[in-house]
């Protein structure tokens, strides 16, 4: 028989402030990881074989070495796709010039002769797509674990597994649609008065099942990699906890229980992560070049093509600079959001205490 967990931090706060402590991590998780980001595209940028930056699986352009049509932000919470049209559809920082021998060359170099504030260029897309959907994932996780605990009694080793996979499909389902609708505005250059008009072009040509395009491999990596991490988690959690002789969880555990649940389920889902990078960057393709861009592949033949052509290794593709930027991130975002529960929940005491 499972062993019971101990006691999370989320019980005794409402839903709303559930959501606040959840948005107030995706801020600072954000706030820390762009920078390694926009480092990380600069130094890209200095790479043109395209080949050569998708086999890496960092930021991968889609287009020839001349000319640069999209590329793919990442931080670690969302992933981003810019599209470039002959590189005028591109942000200043991403043309602005410079040779950077590494990682600490580039902070350096850019900290010099651009200030301090370039490193968090990517930031205002991050946070209008990140936080809500941060805020919507994370709260419906807790909902739902609260949920199944009362009703799946002995299952309750598994409900982190299930709990996690149902609360990251719920917000990739409802995140999908703005993000191709984002995408779309980037690259036609929309105003956000024409979002309306957007919306109903996209519909009246490919129907309203099309603006959840890249729903299906999004999913494939994101479910999975959300029902390991919060497994997981739960379970490092639980053990840390005994080792420290802990009734509940302190910032450090949450810290390194998010770091290493991270990163086990970051690579155990990477191939479907490099699968997720080349739907996208069709999607980029498609955006600037809707006449000729060839249709979409599907998640099946994605991977039978990169196996092909790389071999097993290239469905792990990129392990290092995922795991970099996504233990982190993971390790960031649960510390602050069980801190911030942990906050809410002795608040909530102290206040029914001075009602009585």
């Amino acid at each position: 028989m499972a062993e019971k967990l101990p006691p999370s931090p989320g019980g005794g706060i409402t839903p709303l402030q559930q959501m606040l402590a959840s948005g107030t991590g995706a801020i600072l998780t954000s706030l820390f990881v762009t920078p390694l980001d926009v480092v990380k595209i600069r130094l890209q940028a200095q790479r043109t074989p395209f080949s050569k930056v998708l086999a890496a699986q960092s930021v991968p352009w889609g287009a020839q070495p001349a000319t640069w049509k999209c590329f793919l932000y990442c931080n670690g919470l969302m992933d981003h796709l810019y599209v470039c049209q002959n590189g005028n559809g591109c942000t200043a920082w991403y043309k602005a010039p410079g040779r950077f021998t590494g990682t600490l060359d580039a902070f350096v170099k850019i900290t010099r002769n651009e200030g301090i504030r370039s490193l968090w260029s990517g930031l205002p897309p991050t946070l209008v797509m990140a936080v809500p959907a941060t805020v919507i994932y994370f709260t419906t996780y807790d909902q739902l674990r609260d949920y199944l605990h009362t009703r799946m009694g002995s299952w309750n080793h598994y409900i982190p597994l299930l709990a996690g996979a149902l609360a990251r499909l719920g917000a990739v389902t409802v995140i999908s649609p703005l993000e191709l609708i984002r995408t779309k505005m980037q690259s036609q250059q929309l105003s956000y008065r024409e979002l309306r008009v957007c919306i109903q072009s996209a519909v009246a040509q490919d129907g309203w099942l099309s603006l959840w395009r890249g729903w299906g491999p999004t999913v494939l990596r994101d479910v999975p990699f959300s029902a390991l991490y919060w497994f997981n988690y739960e379970l490092v959690r639980t053990w840390l906890c005994r080792q420290a002789w802990l009734d509940g969880a302190t910032f450090m555990v949450s810290f390194a229980s998010g770091a290493i649940s991270g990163t086990v389920a970051a690579v155990l889902t990477l191939p479907f992560d490099v699968v997720k990078t080349q739907r996208q960057i069709e999607l980029g393709d498609s955006e600037v070049h809707p006449v000729t861009a060839s249709k979409p592949s599907s998640t099946w033949l994605l991977m039978q093509r990169i196996r092909a052509e790389s071999g097993t290794r290239g469905l792990f593709a990129g392990f290092l600079p995922r795991v970099i930027k996504v233990a982190p991130a993971c390790a960031i975002m649960i510390s602050t959001y069980e801190f911030g529960k942990s906050f809410f929940q002795k608040l909530n005491q102290e206040q029914q205490l001075r009602g009585l």
